[in-house]
């Protein structure tokens, strides 16, 4: 029994799981929960990846990635921002959730800390504790019209057993989007001192506020500086399922992300990697649609929920998640478990995005409107009765 880490076994599931695992495929329950939307992954993705099955495209390949999909994201990252990322940079080890973990196995060991801007998507923090790391939350500052960072707050939380700082822009819950001048600040920080930066953009293309893409770590740092820009396919153009993402490296690194990828899975499923190859060649309307879709859904839950007096809400700049704060709330588990069982409507508890959010819930509004509509009336009524 002694031979298990400790670590392993204190594992539970996140304020997200314990929540859905146990209302999966119930036909009544409205499922605001999990960070996707109900749209099927468009027709010409799908065919693109059928198509590579049927040419034989099942084999083991690079484990960086195949390199028609690793040409095509440097032709699309170069366009989106500007930008000349060396090819050795780019690596598609599987999922963007393992991209975290192979970021983490490069920069924390035994006995580190890393500082996690929050709040933030949980499975992050179980990450830097399989390395044997330890982790610091560093909350962003909710100023009623959006969320803020404050530098001080960072710096403040750096100990000498600091090696790494993880931010996800556009934000899973919050929707908050880093400006290029926070950007640049965090950057310079992390010189300063001497730290790895992870920074999640998986939801690059989700903006509704500003620019698209939102600002990029691409755009600031230096080819071999100890930053990992984290992205994937799953949130602009409808693949949760395919499990498919790739990262951007220090340069000097393209050799140990192929030894990483095939310890971790011995990289990324073959014929997906045509289909996402496909999306970034032909997806722009989709990406488009997508956004106006969950740009109008902002819009309803800013009414429907925004608007109700026990609740405090900052109105999300990107990503498609709501944030919301509820007064008096104590137990955020337990409400969203209310949720479940009287109004049949599944959402995220607050405490699972790390420290000081017991009182707020995650919805997420990427499903199709009037259903959507559906769930928060529904939410709404339940708050009435508080």
């Amino acid at each position: 029994m002694g031979a298990i880490r400790e670590v392993i076994e204190r594992l539970e599931l996140s304020g997200i799981s314990k929540v859905a695992m146990g209302a999966l495929g119930d036909p009544e329950v409205i499922p605001l929960w999990f960070g996707e939307s109900d749209i099927v992954t468009p027709a010409f993705i799908r065919d693109a990846a059928k198509a590579a099955i049927d040419r034989g495209e099942t084999f083991y390949s690079y484990s960086r990635g195949t390199v028609a999909l690793r040409d095509g994201l440097k032709v699309y990252l170069d366009r989106l921002y500007g930008v000349d990322v060396h090819p050795d940079r780019i690596s598609v080890a599987g999922s963007t959730m393992l991209s975290v973990v192979v970021a983490c196995e490069c920069l924390l060991t035994e006995g580190d800390e890393i500082v996690l801007i929050g709040p933030y998507w949980p499975n992050v923090r179980v990450a830097a504790q399989l390395m044997g790391a330890s982790h610091v939350d560093v909350r962003l500052r909710d100023g009623g019209e959006r969320w803020e960072l404050d530098l001080h707050d960072v710096e403040a939380a750096i100990t000498p057993r600091t090696k790494a700082v993880y931010v996800n822009t556009p934000s899973n819950p919050t929707g908050w989007i880093m400006r290029e001048d926070e950007g640049k600040a965090l950057l310079d920080l992390c010189r300063r001192h001497g730290l790895g930066l992870i920074a999640d953009e998986v939801y690059h293309r989700n903006v509704f506020t500003g620019r698209d893409p939102a600002p990029s770590f691409l755009e600031m740092a230096a080819e071999d500086e100890p930053v990992f820009v984290l992205n994937g396919f799953s949130k602009a153009w409808a693949m949760t399922g395919w499990r498919l993402g790739w990262m951007v490296t220090p340069k000097h690194l393209a050799e140990p992300m192929a030894v990483l990828a095939e310890c971790n899975n011995t990289g990324a499923t073959v014929f997906a990697q045509s289909g996402g190859l496909t999306a970034l060649q032909q997806g722009e309307d989709f990406v488009a649609s997508f956004v106006a879709r969950t740009r109008a859904n902002r819009d309803i839950v800013m009414e429907l929920i925004g608007s109700h007096p026990k609740v405090h809400l900052s109105e999300p700049e990107g990503a498609f998640y709501a944030f919301p704060k509820i007064d008096g709330l104590t137990d955020s588990l337990a409400f969203c478990r209310r949720a479940l069982h009287e109004a049949k409507v599944g959402i995220a508890a607050g405490y699972t995005f790390g420290a000081e959010n017991e009182g707020h819930i995650r919805i997420c509004f990427a499903i199709e409107g009037e259903r959507l509509r559906t769930a928060l009336l529904r939410l709404r009524g339940l708050l009435d009765k508080l």
